[in-house]
């Protein structure tokens, strides 16, 4: 993993920005070493891009509807990505299938909001995770931070943090008390990775210290 300081990257969103605006905070707070040279937004409607703006920030809008497949959108994407120099993608709260490039291979982040391999895979996320969480009757949830592979949710772990599942939660406020954990891991593992501490031995990371 690159270790050249700050580390250059993309962030892909689909909607509101939340991560996006959370990591642009830890930027600004100088506690992420990272440079966001690019968001790129799957719709014009999306949230996030005012945050970029604001942030002045460079954005792009790749909508799906426009390529006849997901390899021509994934192409469309990873090209601009690779224009401004970055050297890892991070998807936040991005819902679109993507192929992931063999130069982008371990280089694409995701965050899940379960303990992966619990709770995930295809038509898994949002809400739909939390219900299936408390419907199931688990003790324990949080999220996952992972290298994004051409599965779903299936990239090598890097990151997880745990959170209590409470007899009264709501979808709600599960949710909400895994996106406090979200806020926190992803940071954690982008800044793992940007000082070059994080090793990829087939399924397993390994950190440094």
């Amino acid at each position: 993993m690159p270790n050249d300081l700050p580390l250059p990257i993309a962030v892909l969103i689909s909607g509101g920005g939340t991560t996006l605006r959370n990591l642009i905070e830890k930027v600004n707070a100088g506690t992420l070493p990272v440079d966001i040279r690019l968001v790129v937004a799957s719709a014009p409607a999306c949230l996030g891009l005012e945050y970029a703006a604001q942030a002045g920030i460079a954005t792009a809008v790749v909508q799906r509807q426009a390529f006849p497949n997901q390899d021509a959108f994934s192409r469309a994407i990873f090209d601009q990505c690779r224009a401004v120099g970055t050297r890892m993608v991070v998807m936040g709260g991005f819902l679109k299938r993507l192929t992931i490039p063999d130069d982008y291979t371990n280089r694409v982040t995701n965050i899940h909001p379960a303990l992966i391999p619990a709770f995930c895979g295809q038509g898994m996320y949002g809400h739909r995770v939390h219900e299936a969480a408390l419907e199931y009757g688990v003790k324990l949830s949080g999220c996952t931070v992972h290298f994004a592979d051409n599965e779903y949710d299936h990239g090598p772990v890097i990151v997880q943090k745990a959170v209590p599942v409470l007899d009264d939660d709501t979808s709600d406020t599960l949710a909400a008390r895994v996106f406090e954990a979200e806020c926190q891991a992803y940071p954690a593992a982008l800044r793992l990775i940007a000082e070059g501490r994080v090793h990829v031995e087939g399924r397993r990371v390994r950190i440094s210290p």
